[in-house]
């Protein structure tokens, strides 16, 4: 069983127009304090990460925000943390992320929160990290996103082994439980040779 003390996720900066989502999002920060679990996130007050923010907090959780210095203006940056690190730009915030994580989620957001989910899938599948990464399927968000996975393993851009490291699920306990069970495959031969 992977050890989930601290979890990263990945969300927008809007709220969006579907209820269910902030919803989730506030549910699954009451799961974290409950669990003891540390939210790290990009340190927004506003949107589905302040959503989640503030539940984590209002539960009397733990919350990291790691946010670039060209963001931290007052009105985005959320003050009441617990911990807010800066850092000088966007590659150094995400890097920060990984390595303060036992795992990743990935709730509802646009370009940015893709960006990020996709990059640390990739460095799973590079043998960068071997932790557990989760998608939050909030009402039926991710639908298309997974079927273009799928399509993606279809025409052979993808294998069955690095489609199956993004763990899948449509409500927060599920998705941890499998996050926790999550076993980090081998690497691939060709990847292993290069750093021997």
């Amino acid at each position: 069983m992977n050890q989930l003390n601290k979890i990263c996720v990945f969300c927008g900066s809007s709220d969006g127009n579907d209820l269910a989502i902030t919803d989730t999002a506030e549910r699954l920060g009451e799961i974290f304090a409950e669990r003891n679990i540390t939210l790290v996130y990009g340190a927004a007050k506003i949107g589905v990460m302040g959503t989640i923010a503030k539940s984590v907090l209002d539960n009397n959780g733990k919350v990291i925000g790691i946010i670039p210095n060209f963001l931290k203006k007052k009105e985005v940056v959320h003050l009441g943390l617990t911990e807010l690190i800066t850092t000088e730009n966007m590659h150094e915030r995400k890097l920060k992320m990984q390595e303060a994580s036992d795992g990743f989620i990935a709730l509802p957001g646009g370009m940015g929160t893709l960006e990020e989910l996709f990059e640390i899938i990739t460095w799973l599948q590079l043998g960068l990290h071997q932790k557990p990464i989760g998608l939050l399927n909030i009402n039926g968000f991710y639908n298309d996103l997974i079927k273009m996975l799928e399509t993606m393993v279809r025409k052979g851009f993808l294998s069955m082994d690095n489609y199956n490291l993004l763990l899948v699920a449509s409500n927060p306990d599920q998705l941890l439980k499998k996050m926790e069970e999550f076993k980090t495959p081998q690497l691939p031969k060709w990847l292993n040779s290069d750093r021997a």
